[in-house]
């Protein structure tokens, strides 16, 4: 597949925001080298090339080692590795496979369902000791007392017939009877049996099982991928409030510094007069501002930091978060995605499912309101004798046909009343996957257009953050040699921290596109490739084979 690009051109980045704290850490290391050389220094450092020199400089070097790592912070986290472990550990992304793992075994069952199937029924043993009326031949009752046992064990085995909504089922069938006080034994033996049960004018259940549960499995397997994506758009959504607030928390406190050393220079020129003392305490209410601003940014990253942990099931206390590089928005056609996401959506499935349920809850009740009956025969040999293996000499043979029916002769307009409400249902049902439909594709459209606004938009943000910076550096040692006023710094100032704010804001709705698109057509257009696979199931049950996600 051909791929458009914006620009053959990587889009400009900022550079990046300098670590608060960096030059503290450098400072710290190095007291703590010099410490360690006035301490050998003490002890009486043996030279260069005298006996145990090695010892000593193995011992320095592992005190250095030591002091660096513990300057060392911790590494931050990027945003393919948050969006992986909520993939992998978030409840939200459990709760989507539990989803999908309970649409296998409904297939599962369902095709079942189309396997023969293989029962042993019986009751063994069946003694009763009781006193039971008997009705003697002048008609009067007389009571005794009666010693039973009426055993009996089938094995019967079935196969469902799809098309016609029968069964078939062979079976075998022998009963005990035992009384005890006559010192009577009988069984009654039927070896071989072959049926047949068939609905007629009934609602066929398997037949619809049939177009419907494919379709069902299908439409899990899409479901979970768009899950998937789901989960890491909101991922995104939650790790840019987290790197915002940073972000806001690292220029703050750069204004901080900034700030601190600008109130220095101004007393001291406030001490010669070249400065005034309005403007003096211009430079003590922006220091106190910054540092108001950078103490606020971080009690909001540590709020927006517990909403990312909860949702991702992170144990970290504490989140380092890195800006990530902006994302490669490929130009899309709309109608290519739109042929995509008819391809691949769940959505699109769900879209035939609803409409075949309503189709099946018409056929149902029709198939319940109206002529009923069913066809029962059976064919095979009986035999009863006072011994088990007596009864397989001189089978006769056993014929049973019956057909029961129920026809409703006067309803008042029931079944006609219960149709039509189910025909009106299926109505319904049209039009809102129609309406929903039409939403659906013009979503599609949406957001595949919008991909190139949002990319000229980043660009330009990337842009205007880094003059943002230049100028404000220029103003900053503009202002120190007292060329402009302070109010030009203060604009100097906002329009930087403004143009930050604006990039990482950029970066994020950029992102968040990124995995809307993939998530509307399962497609992933950069490498060309669908991220969901699902070949039709066969309607009919054929060795183990299934779904590949």
């Amino acid at each position: 597949m051909r791929k458009f690009f914006l620009s053959s051109h990587p889009t400009p980045q900022p550079p990046p925001l300098r670590e608060r704290g960096s030059r503290t850490d450098s400072g710290l290391l190095l007291r703590v080298r010099k410490t360690l050389k006035y301490i050998l220094a003490a002890l009486g450092s043996p030279s260069p090339g005298g006996e145990g020199a090695g010892g000593w400089g193995a011992m320095v070097l592992l005190l250095l080692s030591f002091s660096a790592a513990a300057q060392t912070v911790p590494d931050t986290l990027t945003l393919p590795q948050i969006i992986n472990q909520a993939l992998s550990q978030s409840a939200v992304a459990r709760g989507a496979v539990t989803s999908r793992d309970q649409s296998y075994w409904q297939w599962r069952g369902y095709r079942a369902n189309y396997r023969p199937q293989l029962g042993l029924q019986g009751t063994l043993p069946g003694y009763s000791r009781a006193v039971t009326p008997v009705v003697q031949p002048d008609g009067t009752t007389d009571f005794r007392a009666v010693r039973l046992n009426n055993s009996n064990l089938a094995l019967t085995l079935s196969q469902n017939i799809g098309l016609t909504g029968g069964q078939v089922f062979v079976a075998s069938d022998v009963q005990r009877f035992d009384d005890f006080n006559g010192k009577i034994r009988r069984y009654n033996n039927q070896p071989v049996a072959l049926g047949l049960v068939q609905p007629i004018g009934r609602f066929n259940e398997l037949r619809w099982a049939r177009r419907l549960e494919p379709l069902r499995y299908q439409e899990s397997g899409r479901q979970l991928v768009e899950e998937r994506e789901t989960i890491a758009q909101r991922v995104t959504e939650l790790y840019f409030d987290v790197l915002s607030q940073q972000v806001s928390a690292q220029v703050a406190g750069q204004n901080v510094q900034a700030n601190a050393e600008l109130l220095r220079l101004g007393r001291e020129r406030y001490g010669l007069g070249r400065l005034s003392q309005s403007d003096l305490l211009r430079l003590e209410l922006n220091l106190l501002t910054a540092r108001q601003a950078e103490a606020q940014a971080r009690l909001d990253a540590q709020n927006a930091a517990v909403e990312l942990q909860r949702y991702t099931g992170l144990a970290a206390e504490s989140l380092r978060l890195q800006v990530p590089a902006a994302p490669r928005l490929t130009v899309v056609p709309p109608t290519l995605a739109l042929s995509q996401a008819q391809q691949n959506r769940a959505l699109v499935l769900g879209f035939r499912r609803r409409l075949l349920e309503a189709e099946r809850e018409v056929a149902r009740t029709r198939g319940t309101t109206g002529f009923q009956a069913t066809l029962s025969a059976n064919l095979g040999y009986i035999n009863q004798a006072p011994n088990l293996w007596d009864t397989y000499a001189a089978l006769q043979q056993q014929q049973q046909v019956s057909l029961s029916f129920a026809v409703p002769l006067v309803d008042w307009g029931r079944r006609q009343a219960l149709v039509k409400t189910a025909e009106l249902t299926r109505r319904q049902v049209q039009t809102e996957v129609q309406q929903e439909q039409s939403t659906f594709e013009q979503e599609v459209r949406v957001q595949a257009a919008q991909l190139g606004t949002l990319a000229a938009q980043l660009a330009l943000a990337a842009r205007v953050d880094t003059l943002a910076r230049r100028r404000y550096a220029i103003a900053q040692a503009t202002f120190q040699v007292g060329r402009i006023s302070l109010t030009d710094l203060t604009i100097a100032t906002a329009e930087k921290d403004q143009a930050r704010r604006a990039y990482i804001e950029a970066l994020r709705t950029a992102w968040v596109a990124h995995y809307r698109l993939r998530a509307l057509t399962l497609y992933d257009f950069e490498r060309g490739e669908v991220l969901v696979e699902t070949p039709p199931p066969s309607p009919l049950p054929s060795g183990r084979g299934g779904t590949r996600f």
